[in-house]
């Protein structure tokens, strides 16, 4: 489908930010592996953690899907072998998460996914995970999907790379519980995007369970544990609230958005001092932000590397302010549903803007007008490049639906708070 985007002279109103895909995928998952029968409220449907709750079927749990809540009766961690290969689409994050939870199913089970998810790395996570005895293969012999994994983690000690995934370590943390040893898992080199593995550890520990993590030397140890079945409510999503609150900074604005939890683990939190700094003002209470702002914003510099989802939204913010913004620490965004550095660069050059693509960000000069962009299919671009046809008017989107992987409804949720005269 293609979007047209027209010029909004104003955004007011309160809304609330989606439900957050990161702990979506991760309750789905843990509350799969917990005893008993667990209660999620206000988890996120969209297509990528959609793809995770069918994985979860497909090992045995049986899951009830309403509105705003989902009950989830757990297996114990005693994953049914599935009967077919599961096809996890474009979801990257299940991809990863799955490959480790196969492992505690009895027998052989095949990952695969659409062109796109079959080009990203996986190496890194089939290394650290033989490591730990579980006999896993890319069946391209390529270090990508399709992924076979055997059943069969039995533990011990295993080191991976900390500077390609963060998704690697709590693909391994959240099904360690269930080794039949302790797991120990050191961390080489940098360890970016490590407040995502802080949101990881922090629903174990609400679930039951508790890893050891030593600073100094990077390493998380795992005993044997089971998880508890709870009632859990899932926070809204600061990745998917940045578009809007982005659009709040860009637009003449009175926006509130609620359900953001001020003491989120979530790292893409900084999208608020980011937004403050380029020259909005934002009042932060406890579970929700007001966003008061003239539309005149100035550019920044900026490091990305703990937020590399981040990138599209300020690249977009960049090339509707003033001035010069740099993006920098993020070359591992290269390898997410595209390259987003350069499919960012290529997209925002087609609007005018003049974009320097550097190995680890981006160096945008504000100024853009309306145009013909296209989303590579990376549902993240269409809300970035969304915002910027709010600013500037005539912008069409092509092969836009994809913001349905992790915002759905987007569109018409920004059609009911914007204002044009």
């Amino acid at each position: 489908m293609e979007l047209e985007v027209q010029r909004a002279d104003n955004i007011r109103g309160v809304v609330n930010a989606p439900p957050s895909k990161s702990y979506s995928h991760r309750a789905f998952i843990i509350s799969s592996l917990a005893e008993g029968t667990s209660q999620l409220k206000y988890p996120l449907y969209s297509e990528d953690t959609l793809a995770s709750l069918e994985c979860c079927r497909a090992f045995g749990s049986n899951i009830e899907v309403k509105n705003e809540e989902c009950n989830v009766i757990g297996t114990g961690g005693d994953f049914n072998t599935p009967d077919d290969v599961l096809n996890v689409k474009n979801s990257g994050t299940t991809l990863r998460i799955i490959t480790s939870a196969a492992s505690l199913a009895a027998n052989y089970t095949v990952l695969t996914g659409d062109n796109s998810l079959r080009e990203r790395p996986m190496q890194d996570l089939i290394q650290a995970l033989r490591k730990l005895g579980v006999k896993v293969y890319s069946t391209r012999n390529n270090g990508k999907a399709p992924i076979i994994i055997k059943g069969g983690l039995i533990g011990g000690e295993s080191v991976i790379k900390g500077d390609v995934s963060s998704q690697y370590i709590s693909s391994i943390l959240l099904s360690a519980p269930y080794a039949e040893n302790p797991v120990s898992l050191k961390v080489n080199g940098d360890f970016i995007s490590k407040p995502y593995v802080d949101m990881t550890l922090d629903i174990m520990r609400k679930f039951g369970v508790n890893v050891e993590y030593q600073s100094v030397d990077k390493s998380f140890h795992v005993t044997p544990q089971k998880y508890n079945a709870i009632e859990y409510t899932v926070e809204g999503d600061y990745s998917s609230a940045s578009y809007l609150i982005a659009a709040g900074a860009a637009l003449n604005s009175d926006l509130t958005v609620k359900n953001l939890d001020s003491k989120s683990k979530q790292g893409d939190q900084i999208i608020l001092d980011i937004v403050q700094e380029m020259g909005c003002n934002v009042q932060v209470k406890k579970d929700e932000v007001k966003l008061m702002s003239t539309g005149k914003l100035q550019g920044i510099d900026v490091e990305l590397k703990n937020t590399p989802d981040l990138l599209p939204t300020v690249a977009a913010l960049g090339a509707v302010a003033s001035g010069t913004t740099r993006i920098r620490g993020v070359e591992h965004a290269r390898y997410k549903e595209t390259d987003r550095i350069n499919t960012s660069a290529i997209e925002l050059a087609k609007l005018g803007a003049i974009v320097k693509e550097e190995e680890d960000g981006l160096i945008i000069q504000g100024g853009v007008h309306g145009g013909v962009v296209d989303s590579h299919n990376d549902h993240r671009l269409v809300m970035a490049l969304y915002l910027i046809g709010l600013k500037v008017g005539k912008v069409r989107i092509k092969n836009a639906g994809v913001y349905d992987v992790s915002f759905p409804n987007f569109p018409q949720i920004m059609d009911k708070l914007v204002y044009r005269d």
